[in-house]
């Protein structure tokens, strides 16, 4: 005796979390996931860094068009 109270109430709860559609804190989940906050956009000079990064090879690939070698 007694399943049935015990059954409903995960039922209860197991409708309540398939039909939920909303009411995710994305902000709380990033605190607990340790994501760091910072407010500037990782995007921003990530350009500039690969240009600089990679500056070598566009140098190399230049040369080797002037002087007619085959690319890559």
């Amino acid at each position: 005796m007694g399943r049935g109270r015990a059954k409903a109430k995960q039922v209860k709860v197991a409708r309540r979390l398939k039909y939920n559609s909303g009411g995710t804190d994305l902000d709380r989940l990033k605190e607990e996931l340790g994501v760091p906050s910072s407010n500037h956009d990782p995007y921003d000079d990530s350009y500039d860094d690969l240009v600089e990064k990679y500056s070598d090879f566009a140098d190399d690939d230049a040369d080797d068009r002037e002087s007619g070698k085959p690319g890559r």
